[in-house]
């Protein structure tokens, strides 16, 4: 395994993020496929075994299991300081709005859930997982500082957000001294590259981490077309994805078999490989054993300039799906709160 800085963090991460959705209670969530405790635990045993240090979960998952099944695994596993946990919060409801519960309110219990759901004292990293274009900004960022100052949260990070979010977020934070966005975890992959347009630019210049979600396109680039699984099959969300864009994206997938072959890897480690030339560290879903095995192959795999440009030359643009074609107020011509009282930006 190889390791590197999170942006502008003092967390060293695994090249490879343990992707946890797929752990927590079926019956408490939306998604058949999620595993059992057991095996679970199994994975994440097998990551740390690998050399993972980076593990990602949100409060979400399957209704909060998916953080306890994470927070016992690593607490019997690993010892808290060589590990980096991250979670992700969700935006206000409409029952606390009706409430009168305040994003700073709204993040607090949000924290303290998922602390209680992990068995932890602190999250290294806590995320916010989509816009809440109900809440103003700042409100969320002085929530998120609150937990920072508070011991709770070492840094923070976004996920789901367009680069003019994230660097007038950014914007803001410095100028009231809040704890700044040092990651973004956004739909990156082989055959969905849409965030080369804007946001990988900003995270060179200011040296925010890359950590992608989809990273092998919901299994697309892990296995030849045709091919299929469980998850494949009743992964509604995952269709919606990539369904539309089936036959370009097959022109891609075919050219990763290729390569795999002629190199004697698998296509996940070919996929991965380009995209680590690309980010700090993708986020992998693991539900079965030789998915993690398999990330962490590709870290030692390197690919020519010649392979990379032959991967790359098919693509072509691709629509906004799933969050992020979601990614606006509900009247669109809506202007979006910056800020609360007299402070502007």
């Amino acid at each position: 395994m190889k390791y590197i800085k999170l942006g502008n963090s003092d967390l060293t991460v695994s090249r490879i993020c343990m992707g946890c959705m797929g752990f927590g209670d079926a019956q408490n969530g939306q998604h058949s496929w999620t595993l059992d405790e057991e095996h679970s635990r199994g994975i994440i045993k097998r990551g740390l075994e690998l050399g993972v240090n980076f593990y990602d979960t949100a409060i979400a998952y399957q209704s909060g299991t998916s953080e306890q099944y994470v927070g016992r695994a690593l607490r019997d596993f690993a010892k808290r300081e060589d590990v980096v946990v991250a979670t992700k919060f969700l935006p206000r409801t409409p029952d606390e709005i009706s409430a009168g519960i305040t994003g700073q309110q709204h993040i607090e219990r949000m924290i303290n859930k998922s602390l209680e759901n992990l068995g932890m004292e602190y999250v290294d990293l806590y995320i916010y997982h989509m816009w809440d274009w109900n809440t103003p900004v700042y409100d969320i960022l002085d929530g998120l500082n609150n937990a920072v100052k508070a011991g709770k949260v070492r840094y923070i990070g976004i996920s789901n957000c367009f680069a003019w979010q994230l660097a007038k977020a950014n914007a803001l934070a410095e100028k009231e001294g809040f704890a700044k966005f040092v990651s973004v975890q956004g739909h990156y992959n082989l055959i969905f590259r849409e965030e080369e347009r804007e946001m990988a630019e900003l995270c060179r210049e200011d040296n925010i981490a890359m950590t992608p979600y989809s990273a092998l396109a919901s299994g697309r680039l892990s296995r030849k077309p045709g091919e299929t699984s469980k998850r494949a099959e009743e992964d509604s969300y995952a269709k919606f994805k990539y369904d539309k864009t089936a036959v370009q994206d097959g022109v891609i997938i075919d050219r990763v078999a290729e390569i795999a072959e002629k190199r004697g890897v698998t296509m996940t480690e070919v996929s991965l490989a380009w995209l680590l030339t690309k980010v700090t560290s993708p986020v992998v879903g693991a539900t079965k054993m030789h998915h993690i095995e398999g990330a962490a192959k590709a870290v030692g795999l390197e690919l020519t300039d010649d392979e990379i440009r032959y991967l790359e030359e098919p693509y072509v643009p691709h629509a906004l799906a799933g969050v992020m074609a979601q990614n606006k107020p509900a009247d669109a011509n809506e202007k979006h709160v910056w800020s609360t009282g007299n402070r502007k930006i």
